[in-house]
């Protein structure tokens, strides 16, 4: 039986969640006897989009048989996607669920889907946390990814969805990574706006950098102003077990919702359509994710 080999492209090594579908993906490719090459675009689409075009473009033995890609872009590659379809290498697209999915799937000979969690969910589920933690309103300093990203604006959607009316939302902007939350909490505190600011609470689209956040309040030199900014609840998205869960358990982290990691998923998928030799009968799968802890227990925490 061919033995397939698989190209899975994800964002960065500085992201739990990232390194988690990395884990996923070798965890299914060991289970099911393929070959899984695990590549990083560090967050740049451009070397993303290169890093594709010159796996499919090889000929022989070297070329994988799919491609599964969480992508950095907001259109998640779509000339790319044409490219590997075309080449007879089917297409998985993680964490997206792009319009042009449909036609591809006509057309490809090869499988073309999707597996991704639900992110204005995701975003809805953080809005009933912070109603939660601030029963009577207040306001948050709020870390939302990249602005190409298409689940950093999903998640906010869905926040501002569910948050009460009586809770306001500051914004600033990270890259999926706790060093670019810690550099954008830096660039805040310097900012005249940021003295005598009443934040109620510190979210973040995920569990690093809620991280980062808290690591820029801890080198506040005030200790009054430290301690009272590290007394606030963090919160945080990805809820692995390592990670996430672990720092609501020290207390870092107030509560997370979990995210499960799906490219082991996508894999069992695709390996059965290419053994069938036929697409998926499911355009696009969607996980299921979850508030820790629960939200009854968010109420009696505050």
């Amino acid at each position: 039986m061919k033995r397939f080999k698989f190209l899975v492209s994800l964002h960065t090594r500085q992201n739990d969640f990232q390194r988690a579908q990395a884990t996923s993906a070798e965890e299914a490719a060991q289970k099911f006897g393929i070959d899984a090459e695990i590549a990083f675009a560090e967050n740049d689409a451009v070397h993303q989009s290169t890093q594709i075009l010159q796996a499919i473009q090889n000929s022989g033995p070297s070329r994988p048989d799919a491609v599964l890609v969480e992508p950095v872009s907001g259109t998640a590659l779509p000339q790319v996607a044409s490219a590997a379809c075309n080449a007879g290498v089917g297409w998985v697209v993680l964490n997206k669920s792009p319009e042009y999915l449909a036609k591809l799937r006509r057309e490809a000979s090869a499988p073309v889907f999707s597996v991704s969690s639900d992110q204005e969910e995701i975003g809805r589920i953080q809005g009933r946390q912070f109603a939660a933690l601030l029963p009577k309103g207040g306001s948050i300093l709020y870390i939302e990814g990249p602005s190409q990203s298409t689940s950093a604006r999903k998640r906010t959607a869905g926040m501002l969805e569910t948050k009460p009316s009586n809770i306001q939302v500051v914004i600033l902007k990270g890259q999926w990574t706790e060093e670019s939350a810690e550099r954008a909490v830096d660039s805040w505190l310097k900012l005249a706006t940021s003295f005598g600011a009443e934040i109620d609470l510190v979210g973040a689209q995920d569990d690093s950098m809620a991280i980062g956040a808290r690591k820029a309040f801890q080198k506040i030199t005030s200790e009054r102003e430290r301690e009272r900014w590290l007394g606030l609840p963090f919160t945080g998205c990805d809820g692995l077990p390592g990670t996430g869960q672990a720092w609501v358990g020290k207390g870092w982290l107030t509560a997370t919702i979990h995210i499960p990691p799906f490219a082991g998923t996508a894999i069992e998928i695709l390996l059965k359509a290419l053994q069938e030799g036929k697409q998926p009968p499911l355009e696009h799968t969607v996980g299921v994710s979850f508030s820790i802890p629960s939200l009854e227990a968010l109420k009696i925490i505050s």
